[in-house]
């Protein structure tokens, strides 16, 4: 009978003990969540650690070709580059019409992953606004690709800007411009820059009009695709990363020869572009 009295008053002092693992409040990590969070680290290595790799390599094969055709080599780097990063990022893109081979593709601004998006459809050069350079693995990208960088104090009609757009036209690359100036949250399209247009009314080239637009499963492409307002770039690039896909339309208009003056030019290239958003 002491025994079982004892037994028992163990067992009762035992059940005023705290529990080794307490189950007040305790909640379990989804496996969704575990699977999203693995995904975000291994493209953020992956990004980053590649990129690296297609620096070396610009750095060791572009000073052997010859300086006045380095444009079109560096085009075709970025190009095999975004492929790779929107397999990493898994953003699907699709296209609308084809992008014209060579001269001016003029299109609206969402977000730093409309050159990613554009790039991977086909090598092009781009003009970008100075600012972009000093960007973190954005920033060397743009300058191992030969980006044109362009002051916002500067109009684009100097002769030493419209004298590098015309080099890379000639060397057959299509130069990809957004007279937006900035980025937008994509609800519409901004007002255009005629200044910014001024090389395609000097060069008489053919000119064709672009439209990018993202979509998502979950969350905003404003707040989380479309790169605008005081954002900071790290920050929003690695919630991108935890997104599970990314969906891309681009819709390009045939190129033409554009005549008028510059204002007229810029009015027609906006509407087109209006109208090519869905």
């Amino acid at each position: 009978m002491k025994t079982v009295a004892c037994r028992a008053s163990a067992a009762a002092d035992a059940s005023q003990l705290p529990p080794l693992f307490p189950t007040n409040g305790l909640q379990f990590i989804p496996s969704a969540t575990i699977s999203t969070v693995l995904l975000g680290i291994w493209r953020a290595f992956a990004v980053v650690f590649f990129s690296l790799c297609a620096l070396v390599e610009n750095a060791i094969t572009i000073p052997f070709v010859v300086r006045t055709q380095r444009l079109h080599p560096r085009a075709a780097w970025l190009h095999r580059w975004s492929r790779f990063a929107c397999r990493v990022l898994g953003i699907r893109v699709t296209t609308r019409g084809s992008m014209p081979p060579s001269g001016l593709l003029v299109c609206n601004h969402l977000s730093y992953l409309d050159i990613v998006v554009l790039s991977s459809v086909q090598p092009c050069a781009f003009v970008a606004k100075r600012d972009v350079a000093t960007w973190p693995l954005f920033g060397w990208l743009a300058r191992a690709a030969g980006t044109i960088f362009v002051d916002r104090e500067r109009r684009l009609s100097s002769p030493v800007v419209v004298g590098l757009i015309r080099n890379a036209i000639a060397s057959g690359s299509v130069v990809v411009l957004f007279p937006e100036g900035t980025s937008s949250d994509g609800t519409t399209v901004l007002p255009f820059k005629s200044a910014l247009l001024e090389s395609a009314v000097q060069l008489r080239c053919p000119v064709a009009a672009g439209a990018v637009e993202y979509a998502l499963n979950h969350g905003s492409v404003a707040d989380e695709v479309c790169y605008w307002r005081d954002m900071s770039l790290v920050p929003h690039l690695c919630n991108l990363f935890f997104k599970r896909e990314i969906r891309s339309s681009c819709s390009f208009s045939p190129q033409k020869i554009r005549t008028g003056d510059r204002k007229k030019i810029t009015r027609e290239l906006h509407d087109e572009i209006m109208s090519m958003r869905s």
